[in-house]
C-alpha cells in the first residue's frame, strides 16, 4: 500500500481464529516475536521495519519531530526485554523506546538519524498459524519536507482511538485554603509504563516511585488531615503536561512528583527537593530536567511550544502568588525529612526548569529521594523501614507547611 501526504494510519483488524470457540476471546495480549522482525536499510538508503506479532491487532503509525521519530500504536503488545541491537541493525534507527502508553495501548517509537518518510505501511495475517506481520517502509526526505509532514491525519474513517470523554460540567476554580477543609494532595509517582525511568541493577524508577507513593498516601490519608490520589496508580505512561492536567482534574491544592534518579557518573547522594526556576541553579539540576524533557519526547508525545504571549503574561502573574509557597514547602520538606531520615543531600534545595512543576495556579515541588547509582540511596529505597521514616518526614512537614500556609492566607483575606 502506498501512502502520500502527512502520514500513515493504519488499524489491521483483529484476526478471529477459525476454529474459534464462544470462550475463545481475544483476551491475552499479542507478542512482538524476535525471530522474524528486524530493522534494516537497503543500499538505496530505504529503511525496511518488520514486526512479526503473535496475533493482529489494530495499529497506527506516524511520525514527530525533535527529535525525529517513529511511532507505532498498538492495541495491545507486549514487546519483553526487547534490545535495540536485537532489533536494528542499521545506524539510521538510534535509538528505540516501548512500552505501556495508556491503557490498553502499546506504543514503539524508533529515533532516527535523519528524516525519513513513511512510504508503505500494511499487514498481513495468517489464518493457520494466527500470527500478523506489519511491514513499513521508510524512504529519505528532507528536513524541511519531514517536518512539514509530521503527525496523524484525521482517524475517522476508521474511529477515533485517542477519542476524548463528553464534556462535564466543572466547579468553580478551588480557592486557597484557609484552615476549613483538608488539603488535597496530589502525588506524582514519576515516569511509567513506556518510560520507565532509571533502571539499576534489577530496580526499575518508575516501580519505586508507584510504590513509595502508594505508601505515602495511606499514611497521609490515616492522618485525617488529608485528601490524596495518585496521577499514575499503574505502570502506564503520562506526559509531563498529562500530570499537571490530572492534578488539576483532581482539584489539588498540592502537587508533589516522586523521582530517583540515576548518574552516568560522580558521587552524589541524597535526598533533593526541587522547586521550578527559569534558570538552574546548577549544571545536574538543569541536566534532570532535561532528561525529564527528553522522556516525554522520546515516548512520542509532542512537544511542540505554542508561544501565546497573553497565555505567558496570565501565568506569570498566577505564579507570584504561588512560587513562593511552593518554596515554602520545599523548605518544609527539606527541614522534615532531613530530621526524620538523619541525613540528606548536603545541598538539598535546588531549582530546574521542570516542565512538571509549571502549573502556575498550584504549588509544586518534586522530590528526588536518592540516586539509584548510588548503593547507600539504592538500599535506603528498597528498604521499608526508610521509606517509613522518609514518609514520617514528609507528614509532619506537610503539617507545618499547611498550618502556616493558611495562616497567612486568612491574613491576606482580611
Amino acid at each position: 500500500m502506498r501512502l502520500s501526504g502527512l502520514i500513515a494510519i493504519l488499524f489491521g483488524l483483529v484476526l478471529v481464529i477459525p476454529f474459534a470457540a464462544p470462550a475463545q476471546q481475544l483476551q491475552a495480549l499479542a507478542r512482538l516475536e524476535l525471530d522474524g522482525s528486524s530493522v534494516t536499510a537497503r543500499q538505496s538508503g530505504d529503511v525496511d521495519i518488520v514486526l512479526k506479532l503473535t496475533q493482529g491487532v489494530p495499529y497506527r503509525v506516524m511520525t514527530l519531530d525533535k527529535p525525529r521519530r517513529l511511532v507505532i500504536d498498538f492495541q495491545e503488545v507486549r514487546f519483553g526485554a526487547l534490545k535495540r541491537n536485537a532489533l536494528v541493525r542499521t545506524n539510521q534507527i538510534k535509538d528505540i523506546r516501548f512500552g505501556l502508553f495508556r491503557p490498553g495501548w502499546s506504543r514503539l517509537v524508533l529515533e532516527m538519524a535523519l528524516p525519513l518518510k513513511v512510504a508503505e505501511v500494511s499487514m498481513q495475517t495468517s489464518a493457520s498459524a494466527g500470527s500478523a506481520t506489519i511491514r513499513i517502509r521508510l524512504v529519505p526526505q528532507s528536513a524541511v519536507a519531514f517536518t512539514a509532514e509530521i503527525g496523524a491525519q484525521s482517524e475517522s474513517a476508521a474511529g477515533d482511538i485517542w477519542a476524548l470523554p463528553e464534556p462535564v460540567e466543572t466547579s468553580l476554580a478551588k480557592t486557597r485554603p484557609m484552615g476549613e477543609r483538608k488539603i488535597v494532595i496530589a502525588l506524582d509517582p514519576g515516569h511509567g509504563g513506556i518510560d520507565p525511568g532509571a533502571q539499576y541493577q534489577a530496580l526499575v524508577e518508575a516501580d519505586l516511585m508507584l510504590n513509595l507513593a502508594r505508601e505515602l498516601k495511606e499514611t497521609l490519608i490515616l492522618s485525617g488531615d488529608y485528601e490524596v490520589f495518585l496521577t499514575r496508580d499503574e505502570d502506564v505512561f503520562l506526559s509531563l503536561q498529562g500530570r499537571i492536567t490530572r492534578a488539576r482534574e483532581g482539584g489539588a491544592d498540592i502537587f508533589i512528583s516522586l523521582h530517583a534518579d540515576a548518574l552516568a557518573a560522580g558521587t552524589a547522594t541524597g535526598t533533593t527537593i526541587y522547586t521550578l526556576s527559569d534558570v538552574a541553579s546548577d549544571a545536574a539540576a538543569a541536566a534532570l530536567a532535561a532528561s525529564h524533557e527528553r522522556s516525554d519526547l522520546l515516548a512520542g508525545v509532542d512537544l511542540a511550544e505554542q508561544d501565546d504571549q497573553i497565555v505567558s503574561v496570565l501565568m506569570d502573574l498566577a505564579r507570584i502568588e504561588t512560587r513562593p509557597r511552593s518554596e515554602k514547602l520545599a523548605e518544609a520538606l527539606v527541614a522534615g525529612i532531613a530530621q526524620s531520615v538523619g541525613k540528606i543531600r548536603s545541598r538539598p534545595r535546588l531549582s530546574a526548569g521542570f516542565s512538571v512543576l509549571k502549573a502556575p495556579d498550584i504549588p509544586s515541588v518534586l522530590v528526588e529521594f536518592g540516586f539509584m547509582s548510588n548503593p547507600l540511596d539504592l538500599s535506603n529505597l528498597s528498604n521499608p523501614a526508610w521509606r517509613k521514616k522518609a514518609i514520617s518526614g514528609i507528614l509532619a512537614a506537610l503539617d507545618k507547611w499547611s498550618l502556616a500556609d493558611a495562616a497567612e492566607a486568612r491574613l491576606l483575606r482580611q
